[in-house]
């Protein structure tokens, strides 16, 4: 139960916390929205990369902090988890980031009723892509998973010191840094035309509240869209996690 708790308080953080920097710098009237597009995308990379920082931070001492479906599907197929584990991790992590995108509605309650424009509403849920081409949509999200995965998997605490042995260098909360340097890289090099989402509940669990909450002028959730921020990047964590296996069999 523990796991289960702790990866949908640490979902719903980074969550909350990230589709809140995308409210902050889109909707009107709010402190982040100067109604300039210059250095908003650099904005809400940096919003995300520390939004999921937090995340790992609280829960990874009681669930190892996957937050994410392709996270969990990635370490199953490497061994590193077993896979009766699976689906209630990602039960876990939809239900988080429900939670985390109500909050950032409630939060930004007044500036969703000042905003006009119906796709700003939406972004503050959702991945849209700068122009919808699903083939190439699908496959940006399954590279920049894939590199996102793939890149994770080299990610280590262990260092040498200069004592003739090896031991484990801790950092405390700060061994999550790493994971939320990659996501500030994949998102400011290859966010550019889909999001990118990179995590499929990240996706799916706002998408589902954006579609049933009562907000003024909302708009359609895109329904016919959100087939590629879900499979798109479980295709490319499964791609990542076995080039991983493969390479470290035979390597």
């Amino acid at each position: 139960m523990e796991k289960i708790f702790a990866e949908i308080i640490g979902t719903m953080i980074f969550v909350f916390l990230g589709n809140g920097v995308v409210a902050n710098v889109i909707l009107s009237k709010t402190k982040g929205n100067n109604n300039s597009k210059n250095g908003e995308w650099l904005t809400i990379a940096m919003g995300w990369a520390f939004a999921v920082f937090m995340g790992i931070i609280v829960s990874a001492p009681y669930s190892g902090a996957h937050l994410n479906p392709c996270v969990t599907i990635s370490f199953a197929i490497i061994g590193k988890l077993n896979w009766e584990m699976v689906p209630l991790y990602i039960f876990s992590q939809l239900i988080g980031a429900m939670l985390g995108s109500l909050l950032v509605w409630i939060y930004y309650k007044d500036h969703f009723l000042k905003t006009e424009k119906k796709e700003d509403k939406l972004s503050v849920f959702v991945t849209i892509p700068s122009i919808k081409n699903l083939f190439l949509n699908f496959l940006n999200e399954v590279l920049a998973t894939f590199f996102f995965i793939f890149i994770s998997f080299y990610l280590t605490t262990e260092g040498t010191l200069f004592l003739g042995k090896k031991y484990t260098i801790g950092l405390g909360s700060l061994e999550a840094f790493p994971t939320a340097l990659v996501v500030l890289g994949i998102v400011l090099s290859l966010g550019g035309t889909t999001g990118p989402a990179i995590n499929p509940t990240r996706d799916l669990g706002p998408r589902i509240i954006h579609s049933i909450i009562p907000i003024y002028g909302k708009g359609k959730s895109n329904w016919d869209y959100a087939f590629i921020p879900v499979l798109g990047p479980i295709v490319g964590s499964v791609i990542a996690a076995t080039l991983y296996l493969f390479l470290s069999k035979n390597l």
